[in-house]
C-alpha cells in the first residue's frame, strides 16, 4: 500500500496587504530515513520563535533534520511507518540509527526490559494524529490501540510508536518545544 503525497498550500500577504497564496503544491522537504526502509518525513511547516512571527518568509523546513521542534517553537510533519516487523531484526543498530539521524540521540531512552525498542522522550507537547493504517502507542507501564482519527497527546512521557498491523502508517505530528515542570524534571532524572 502506498501512501499518497502530501498537499500544502501556504498563504501570504501582497504589498497591499491582501491574502495570497504563497505555495500551492506539494511539500518542499520529504525525508526517506536511511535507517529504516519505509519511514519518511513529511516536512510541512516550523516556527522558531513564540510568539511566531507571521511574515513572508521562506519554507523553513529545507534545514537539518531535527527530531524536535525548535527551542520556543513548533513543527509540523508526517511520518509514514513501515510495519515494525521489516526493521525489528535489527532493532538496536536501527533505532541508534534513526535517532542519530533526526539529529536526537539523547531522546533514545531503551534500557534491557523496555516494552519496545524505539522508546524515547522528547521535552514537548505533542498532538499526534493518526490519519492512515494503525498504529500503537507504547508507554512504560501500557499501550493503546489507535485508529485513523485517534489523537494523542503526548506530554513529554517515556514512549513509543509500534506498527503491527503489517500495513504502513500515516501519522500527523505537530509538535510544540516545552520544558518540563520542575517535579517532574526531577523525577525523570531520578530514572
Amino acid at each position: 500500500m502506498s501512501l499518497a503525497p502530501i498537499h500544502h498550500v501556504v498563504t501570504a500577504h501582497d504589498g497591499a496587504g491582501r491574502a495570497i497564496v504563497a505555495n500551492d503544491g506539494p511539500l518542499s522537504t520529504i525525508r526517506a530515513l536511511e535507517s529504516i526502509p519505509g519511514m519518511v518525513f513529511h516536512e510541512v511547516w516550523e516556527t522558531r520563535a513564540t510568539p511566531a512571527p507571521v511574515d513572508n518568509g521562506p519554507d523553513p523546513t529545507g534545514g537539518p533534520l531535527q527530531h524536535q521542534a525548535p527551542k520556543d517553537g513548533t513543527c509540523m510533519r508526517f511520518v509514514d511507518f513501515p510495519p515494525d516487523e521489516s526493521y525489528l531484526d535489527e532493532a538496536e543498530a536501527r533505532m541508534k540509527g534513526l535517532f542519530s539521524e533526526v539529529n536526537d540521540a539523547g531522546a533514545l531512552t531503551v534500557k534491557p526490559g523496555s516494552p519496545h525498542p524505539m522508546m524515547h522522550r522528547s521535552e514537548a507537547i505533542d498532538y499526534c494524529i493518526v490519519i492512515e493504517g494503525e498504529m500503537t502507542l507504547v508507554l512504560d507501564d501500557s499501550q493503546v490501540l489507535l485508529k485513523p482519527g485517534s489523537v494523542v497527546i503526548q506530554r513529554g512521557t517515556n514512549h513509543a510508536w509500534a506498527n503491527r498491523s503489517g500495513q504502513p502508517c500515516r501519522v500527523l505530528y505537530i509538535q510544540i518545544s516545552g520544558r518540563y515542570e520542575p517535579s517532574i524534571a526531577a523525577a525523570l532524572a531520578n530514572r
